[in-house]
């Protein structure tokens, strides 16, 4: 039922338009949502407009797992398995340690959680890195190759190449995740459009598929999400906004207020049912050894749990048993639901909290909310609805794919930023979570430095947005920081999370000199001014810093020479000019009387609706302003005009920017990193060639056995050809199991080579016997089909018929010779090919058979195309009257005979002659259920 769900959702999509615009052949994209537990990938391409793409196992979501086991690596389910073994191999929910100090609070958590893992602090960078046996592997690296996975499922869904991507991310990542997130993905030779939060993807998912109900009055809802790691819940409206610009209506989803809790979710009620279940063995005193000491026993009681915990969403109670968990005993114990939620009611009391925190950020009440939607699998915990339900007083919404509604809007939102499709319009407009301030220190009234703050993104502002900070009194070299400003509206044992609040450190350089320089008589100054810039995908930067001027200049026009139409066309231009604008903003300047002060560059709707932010920035840019007066001051005798202009400079300032939180990849250590992962990916990629080489080995030594037993097989080979192939299929049986155990892909591959050249005179004979009857069957249709369209032509000849000389009397003769002499020929060739044993080489093959039918089909379709095309004389009109009733009877008569025709033609084409060409085999097709795949 999931599977149908999904398919109809991707014929939704069709409908809701998404249209490729670059052929059959156009680019693919994906989006993942990379779950702590899970992650899904869904992709659009030419053809299969949204769908989630299945992994090696056919299931739609892939355990977010990586395992290192004797040389080889192992993604998901199989990474789970090993995991249960060998714990210390395998690696999972470390998504949160992504951009993250080894002294970050959430690390600390993780070697609670996992105590088996060894991890290290980077020299370099002071990360988080995973040692497994001689090599070590940071967050990023291990998150590539996830993606990298990722990117393999989309391609063999799509059938192409894919480059780009949307990745879903939780919303409370700060700066330096996001960094690390985009650096992860680049090492997967992934282009990412854009980070969405989960949140807003499954908004943008909620919301495509029901936009008719969406209307000019903004509909609010909450989205709350449980899964295995965290919990999240966003208050977002739907609403039809037309554009001032474009004029053009389109829907919009804004999130208006967003509340989270990154400690609560299904993997923290597991563990507490780990837990549980290890005190309950030690009690049985089964072992003198503490469970708690074995990492292999805890990862057993691990996945128990997880299964147990699942259970009991649907069920009172349920046993917990693990056969040989420790020293080899089992273990096997009831667990209640009533328990379970016992373990975890400090848990379930903070459900309720990430609910009222998102309806504080967004200043509404219950009372104006739609409904409150679930997703996320934790959600399906009885006792989370339970407490969701008494705290909103009303129904929860449950018609959402919990687990594939982020992926799927995720991909949506990848089709309208990619090149390769049109999408009908559906606009985001997220939230700042983490809000940023810049601080720098200023000279006050009595002489001393203080500290100022100007807030640059707020708490819940939308984004992506520009801003411009100036600075008005600066006139020598200075600095300023870039921080996370106030967060009270975050819970406060969330701060130390967060890790570093201080994001970079940025020094200006030269802007004495460059003051000095450009600052002479006739010039304004305009201050400094700082663009900082925040795109769709949430990451902050400062795009350029510049000194902005203005000064007077004149210039002399010939005005003799000014054409009327070059008049006209100024007049018109200062008409439409925004002159009126900027002397408001130079006004709003002037009265601050050079005090620092923050604006606001809004966004447009192209720059909401696309993952463009670009700023221009070119040194000693200069730009026309228009005055809006100008007087004219003509002198007798000259034919010149002295035109007063004010010119706009803008000069860069140098500046140089230090990260203050955790330091992205330097360029050294990304190639370090994507040399490790390409030889990880080589070894894989020869690791399966060789296993796939193995295995079509091993089943092609018993498939030729097996045949050779079989009587439709050994009657197609001599005595000599059997004892052959089955003495050769021994030595390769001997071999795979002694000294071929450890061979090599190629080694496997000619083997392989060797035992097709054998037995493909035998399969090739098979196989012939084996079709021989359908082609002459068919053969035997076209020489019916081809008799009765002769008989039918015979009587469009001009000897025939004088009105109905469609064909030639030598046509005629031709086709009669070529259905007779096929005739001929099948009854000579199958009566020898009878004398002939199985075993001896083939007469009448299938090749022969379709090339007669071939010059037979050619024939009939001569004619039948000549047919097509004729066209009747036309008769001359009798000008008595008493012959109109004679010419209306030959009318219906030649009426009846051209219908006839045509039922003809159209019996040729449907049940005539044609030529349906069957496989032929070669050396590497292979049948099944025993028919012929040699030749």
């Amino acid at each position: 039922m999931q599977r149908l769900h999904w398919n109809l959702c991707a014929i939704a999509g069709v409908l809701l338009g998404i249209f490729c615009t670059s052929g059959v052949n156009g680019a693919a994209v994906m989006s993942v949502d990379f779950g702590s537990e899970y992650m899904k990938v869904a992709v659009i391409s030419p053809g299969v407009p949204m769908e989630i793409a299945l992994n090696t196992e056919s299931k739609r979501k892939t355990a977010s797992m990586l395992a290192f086991r004797d040389g080889a690596r192992i993604f998901g389910e199989d990474a789970q398995n090993i995991g249960v073994r060998f714990p210390q191999n395998s690696y999972g929910y470390f998504l949160d340690l992504l951009g993250k100090s080894i002294d970050n609070p959430v690390v600390e958590l993780y070697k609670k959680r996992f105590p088996y893992y060894k991890i290290e602090a980077d020299p370099q960078r002071n990360t988080v890195l995973f040692r497994i046996g001689e090599e070590v592997y940071s967050v990023e690296e291990l998150v590539a190759q996830l993606l990298h996975k990722a990117k393999e499922y989309a391609e063999n869904t799509a059938q192409q190449k894919i480059t780009e991507c949307v990745i879903v991310t939780p919303g409370y990542f700060g700066q330096a995740e996001r960094s690390a997130l985009i650096s992860a993905a680049s090492l997967a030779n992934l282009k990412v459009l854009q980070l969405i939060n989960d949140y807003t993807a499954v908004g943008l998912n909620y919301g495509v598929f029901r936009k008719k109900e969406i209307n000019e009055t903004a509909q609010y809802y909450i989205f709350y999400d449980m899964g295995a790691y965290k919990t999240s819940a966003a208050v977002v409206s739907f609403q039809l906004v037309k554009d001032k610009a474009t004029r053009e209506t389109n829907p919009v989803i804004s999130v208006l207020g967003v509340g989270y809790d990154r400690t609560l979710g299904g993997l923290e009620m597991q563990l507490r049912l780990r837990d549980y279940l290890a005190k309950e063995f030690n009690n049985m005193k089964k072992t003198p050894t503490d469970v708690f000491t074995s990492p292999r026993a805890l990862a057993k009681l691990f996945k128990e749990a997880g299964r147990v915990k699942n259970v009991l969403s649907a069920n009172a109670d349920h046993y917990a048993q693990i056969e040989n968990l420790l020293d080899d005993k089992d273990f096997r114990v009831q667990v209640t639901r009533e328990k379970f939620e016992e373990l975890c009611a400090d848990l379930f009391e903070r459900v309720p909290n990430v609910i009222n925190r998102a309806l504080a950020t967004s200043g509404l009440s219950m009372d104006v909310v739609t409904q409150v939607i679930l997703f996320g699998g934790a959600t399906r915990v009885p006792k989370v609805q339970e407490i969701l339900k008494k705290t909103i007083k009303q129904d929860l919404g449950k018609n959402l794919n919990s687990d594939e509604a982020a992926a799927m809007g995720a991909v949506y939102r990848a089709a309208d930023l990619a090149t390769g499709f049109r999408v009908q319009k559906f606009l985001t407009k997220d939230a700042v979570l983490l809000p940023i301030q810049v601080v720098f220190e200023r000279e006050g009234e009595s002489g001393s430095m203080r500290q100022v703050r100007r807030t640059l993104f707020g708490p819940m502002n939308p984004y992506p947005q520009k801003k411009v900070i100036t600075f008005n009194k600066h006139t020598s070299d200075f600095t300023f920081d870039v921080n996370y400003a106030e967060l009270d509206h975050l819970a406060k044992n969330e701060i130390p999370f967060l890790g570093s609040l201080n994001l970079s450190r940025v020094a200006l350089s030269q802007v004495g000199e460059t003051l000095k320089e450009h600052l002479t008589e006739n010039v304004e100054s305009k201050g400094i001014k700082a663009h900082f810039a925040m795109d769709d995908s949430g990451l902050f930067s400062l795009t350029g810093v510049e000194l902005v001027y203005e000064k007077s200049v004149t210039e002399l026009a010939e005005e003799d020479e000014e054409s009327p139409l070059s008049k006209l066309g100024s007049t018109i231009s200062k008409l439409f000019s925004s002159d009126k604008t900027e002397k408001a903003a130079e006004e709003k300047e002037q009265q601050d009387d050079g005090q620092e002060e923050t604006t606001t560059e809004p966004p447009t709707e192209e720059q909401t609706a696309t993952n463009t932010t670009k700023e221009a920035h070119a040194g000693n840019e200069t730009t026309m302003d228009k005055t809006a007066d100008f007087k004219e001051e003509e002198a007798q005798g000259q034919n010149k005009t002295e035109k007063p202009k004010i010119v706009t400079v803008k000069q860069p300032i140098p500046l140089e920017v230090t990260h203050l939180f955790t330091k992205p990849l330097s360029d050294e250590l990304y190639e370090e990193s994507k040399k490790k992962i390409n030889e990880l990916d080589k070894i894989e990629r020869e690791r399966t060639r060789r296993e796939t080489a193995l295995n079509a080995l091993e089943s092609f030594v018993i498939e030729a056995n097996q045949r050779m037993e079989q009587e439709e097989y050994a009657s197609c080979a001599v005595p000599e050809e059997i004892e052959q192939i089955q003495k050769s299929c021994a030595e390769t049986s001997d071999w795979l199991y002694e000294d071929g155990s450890d061979a090599d892909a190629k080694t496997y591959e000619d083997k392989l080579k060797e035992l097709k050249k054998l037995t493909n005179d035998v399969y090739g004979r098979h196989w012939e016997h084996t079709e021989r009857p359908e082609a002459l069957k068919a053969l035997a249709g076209m020489l019916e089909g081809s008799q009765k369209f002769l008989k039918t032509a015979k009587n469009l000849t001009k000897d025939f018929n004088v009105e109905k000389d469609v064909f030639t009397a030598v046509e005629i003769e031709t086709l009669e010779k070529a259905i007779t002499e096929t005739e001929e020929w099948r009854n000579v060739e199958v009566k020898e090919q009878e004398k002939l044993k199985k075993s001896e080489p083939v007469r009448l093959t299938v090749k022969l058979i379709m090339e007669k039918m071939s010059l037979l089909d050619r024939e009939v379709k001569y004619l039948v195309n000549k047919l097509k095309i004729w066209k009747p004389k036309l008769k001359e009109k009798k000008a008595k009257s008493n012959e109109t009733d004679k010419e209306e009877a030959a009318a219906e008569k030649e009426d009846e005979a051209k219908e006839e025709q045509e039922e003809v033609v159209k019996d040729q084409e449907e049940d005539g002659p044609q030529v349906e060409e069957p496989q032929l085999p070669t050396e590497d097709t292979e049948k099944s259920e025993g028919s012929h795949s040699e030749l």
